[in-house]
């Protein structure tokens, strides 16, 4: 008997077509993020950045990083978050009320950006955390892969999805199930997908932001290696207008 293998040897042109995707259809979507971000940093703001689960890399991508933006708020609960307990971070992500119970610790302020990222956005913590968001007075973006969530059943009490309740939604053109690849035989998805498009664009709506201030003919707020020389003096710079509303810049 022949045993069918993966074509794994496909994963990279499937991915490098995913990130075309999105730069060639998510430019607009990145834009607006971008300018809503820029527009609440130049008023003394925060863009945060929110998440659950796998998701939560973008908000290690955005924070304190090489080249990366300094008023960048990461919103991080272990809890939620699969080093701590995988099984009990799906449970929590479900919960009701949770979202506000995070957020409400948060330095959020009316004006401010929130990016949150939920691969289906389907699930009551990053649905209720756009909701309290904008109850505060934020702009919330989202990072979802919409036509998989267009096929799902909200788990949130409000029967709301995420894409449906945010103000920017960009898509990370992920398949569903979250692969790029299908074991021969079976429906099993393989091939992760949704991480490489929401650090893509991630990194896209940074580049934008910094362009804007470039434009403005003025040097954005941005970090350098802490390994090279001179790094931990600028860093230091930096981020110490920032401080005091972003606690992990401790």
């Amino acid at each position: 008997m022949t045993t069918k293998l993966l074509q794994d040897d496909m994963y990279l042109a499937k991915i490098c077509s995913m990130l075309t995707e999105i730069e060639q259809e998510e430019e607009p979507a990145m834009e607006a993020a971008a300018r809503a971000a820029y527009a609440s940093i130049r008023q003394g703001g925060l863009l945060h950045v929110f998440s659950t689960g796998h998701s939560h890399m973008i908000v290690e991508e955005m924070f304190y990083r090489s080249g990366g933006l300094v008023p960048i708020d990461p919103i991080l609960s272990e809890d939620l978050m699969l080093h701590t307990g995988a099984i009990t971070s799906t449970r929590l992500e479900r919960q009701p009320g949770k979202a506000a119970e995070v957020l409400s610790k948060a330095s959020l302020q009316p004006g401010d950006t929130i990016l949150i990222s939920s691969n289906t956005g389907i699930n009551t913590v990053p649905v209720e955390a756009a909701q309290y968001a904008k109850e505060q007075g934020l702009t919330v973006v989202c990072v979802t892969s919409k036509k998989v969530s267009q096929q799902l059943v909200s788990r949130a009490p409000s029967g709301k999805k995420l894409y449906e309740v945010s103000d920017i939604v960009i898509d990370n053109h992920s398949p569903k199930g979250d692969g790029m690849l299908t074991i021969p035989g079976t429906q099993q998805i393989t091939g992760g997908a949704s991480t490489f498009g929401s650090l893509f664009i991630a990194q896209r709506i940074v580049l934008k932001i910094e362009n804007m201030f470039l434009a403005q003919g003025e040097m954005p707020p941005i970090l350098c290696s802490a390994n090279l020389p001179g790094g931990d003096e600028h860093n230091a710079k930096a981020v110490a207008a920032y401080q005091s509303r972003i606690p992990a810049l401790s």
